[in-house]
């Protein structure tokens, strides 16, 4: 690539010259991969999230977080060497003030359905600035009840769901409120669980004091579903506790994320990292020093030797092995039974059975 690359403010909406710099993800000299994001952008119609065109490293970041910018305005360089160095002109240039919009109330998209999904009166806000999700939920968490620590609900009511009351009744550290599902008509029961009804009751449920949820959408097919539910459930201000069977085991140093599922037999070695929302299912082995992403799905039976590191959105199949040091690409799938010897590029797929990486000789 050329030595800097200048990634620019990008047009969110045709008819908006201008967008929020909702979030920053990148600091200045961090090295990036291409396709890791590096800012999210809001307008009043939309979101968008800005991804980096190649590798390289983030020079001359000339914005900041809550920053209101012109569609084409710098935003920062990308440089192909940590030690590139930037134009006089960018390195002598400050960064930008926040800049607030003048006239009517302006309102971001995710802002708008955030607050109609809360009930909030858009009246409260000041005119001639635009209003981010985050002012919104800043407003919202004033006005809501403490979460009650002991109670939680769980989202979805397929047979993963069946394994979370079992684990959660083991545990015996929270009492199931509910369950909801979008697809279950309220009023039966699962495992002596009412179901309470759909999506559209977490609002009501956040008033009453209930404020903490257990996501029981699997996205063994995909995992879009899961991830939906993750960020419905963050829109009505719920948290997300880690359940753990207690016939799992976890050695002290490792360190758990927001979210977590461990069930019965699951085994997490020393030093190990785990992000949010991973699932370690029935007899999983996550060894020394393993490092998981983010919403990692971990089937029964999967051993994972040590420093192996599973990006976020994987899903490794029911009885794989994947060897030491080895690197599992975000978004990959691993087929059930598979052995992994070598690192999995993001986005791939490893079939049943199989060994990775395929002999192309045989």
């Amino acid at each position: 690539m050329p030595d800097l690359i200048r990634i620019l403010v990008p047009l969110v909406n045709p008819n908006e010259n201008e967008s929020l710099l909702a979030r920053l993800a990148v600091k200045e000299g961090q090295q990036v991969k291409k396709g890791e994001l590096l800012a999210v952008f809001e307008t009043t119609k939309s979101t968008f999230d800005l991804l980096s065109e190649a590798a390289g490293y983030i020079k001359g970041i000339c914005a900041s977080e809550g920053d209101l910018l012109k569609t084409g305005e710098l935003l920062c360089y990308l440089a192909e060497r940590a030690d590139e160095m930037l134009p006089k002109s960018v390195r002598s240039e400050p960064s930008k003030p926040a800049v607030q919009s003048t006239g009517d109330l302006r309102i971001t998209q995710p802002a708008l359905v955030y607050a109609q999904a809360h009930g909030i009166d858009l009246g409260i806000f000041p005119a001639g600035q635009l209003i981010t999700e985050k002012m919104v939920k800043e407003i919202t968490s004033t006005s809501l009840p403490k979460i009650n620590a002991d109670v939680l609900i769980i989202y979805g009511g397929g047979g993963h769901a069946k394994s979370l009351i079992d684990l959660i009744r083991a545990e015996g550290k929270y009492r199931i409120h509910g369950i909801l599902d979008d697809g279950i008509a309220s009023g039966s029961q699962i495992m002596g669980v009412p179901v309470l009804g759909d999506g559209s009751l977490l609002s009501e449920l956040r008033r009453q004091g209930i404020g903490l949820a257990v996501n029981a959408v699997g996205g063994i097919g995909s995992i879009a579903p899961r991830l939906k539910v993750y960020e419905r459930l963050r829109l009505a201000n719920f948290g997300f506790p880690t359940v753990i069977h207690p016939r799992a085991f976890v050695e002290p140093t490792a360190v758990l994320g927001e979210g977590g599922q461990l069930f019965f037999n699951a085994y997490i070695g020393s030093e190990v990292k785990i992000g949010f929302g991973c699932i370690v299912n029935t007899g999983a082995i996550i060894s020394h020093d393993c490092i998981l992403g983010d919403y990692v799905n971990i089937s029964p039976g999967a051993i994972l030797a040590g420093a192996v590191t599973v990006n976020e959105r994987s899903l490794v199949g029911m009885g794989v092995t994947v060897n030491l040091n080895v690197s599992i690409g975000a978004g990959s799938r691993v087929g059930n039974s598979a052995t992994v010897k070598a690192d999995i590029p993001e986005n791939g797929v490893v079939r049943a059975g199989t060994i990775w990486p395929v002999d192309a000789s045989g």
